[in-house]
This record gives structure tokens, C-alpha cells and sequence, in this order.
């Protein structure tokens, strides 16, 4: 059994804290087609209440989170809600089961960034 997962949290850069009800979608990509596996809302840090994927479903291939940014920022009356950000994909391959795959993301209404964390 693999022993690795994947977590993901968000930090909302506009107004300087975690991105609390921000909808996100897990899915797998297979042969390009997708294969929508969960969908999760954070909670007030940022955070998943746990990991999007461990144990028997977390498998080698490539997978997406996609991040309901406009909503989120809707949510929060930010005035740029949607003009230019309407949801953020974010596609990565996971090699090692063993290993802990983390996809933070920080974004505002106009802008966005990534990296793997741990």
C-alpha cells in the first residue's frame, strides 16, 4: 500500500489570509480524458480537513486541482472578482506513491503562484 498523499492549501494574497470556502476539484487525467475523483471546500485555514488522496487511491499519473478562484473571491465581495481569474488548474504528475505530494496555492483575483511543498 502506498504510503505517500496529497494535501493542498490556499492562501488568498488580496486580503493577506488562508482562502477559507474556496471550492476545489480533484481529478485524474487519464489517456487525456478526465476522471473527476473528489471535490473538497477549505476550511478556515486554507487547509482540506485531510488528505485529497492516500492510501489504495494514490496512484502514479497525472492528476489536476482545479481552484474556484472567482467564486472564492465573489464570496469575499472582492471587486475584481472574476475579471481576470475565473478558476486556476493546476496539472502535476505523481511519480513516488511514498512520497507526500503538496500543491499549495497563493492567488488574488489577478495573479497566482505554485511550487511543491512538503
Amino acid at each position: 500500500m502506498p504510503t505517500g498523499k496529497l494535501t493542498t492549501h490556499v492562501l488568498d494574497t488580496a486580503h493577506g489570509c488562508p482562502a477559507a470556502g474556496m471550492a476545489i476539484t480533484l481529478t485524474r487525467l487519464v489517456d487525456n480524458q478526465p476522471e473527476q475523483l473528489a471535490n473538497f471546500t477549505t476550511n478556515a485555514d486554507g487547509r482540506l480537513d485531510g488528505p485529497a488522496l492516500q492510501g489504495d487511491a494514490f496512484q502514479p499519473g497525472l492528476y489536476q486541482l482545479t481552484f474556484a478562484v472567482a467564486d472564492y473571491f465573489a464570496s469575499r465581495k472582492h471587486p475584481d472578482a472574476g475579471r481576470f481569474l475565473a478558476t486556476v488548474p493546476l496539472v502535476f504528475n505523481i511519480e513516488d506513491t511514498n512520497q507526500h505530494y503538496h500543491v499549495p496555492l497563493l492567488v488574488s483575483p489577478w495573479s497566482y503562484s505554485t511550487y511543491r511543498g512538503s
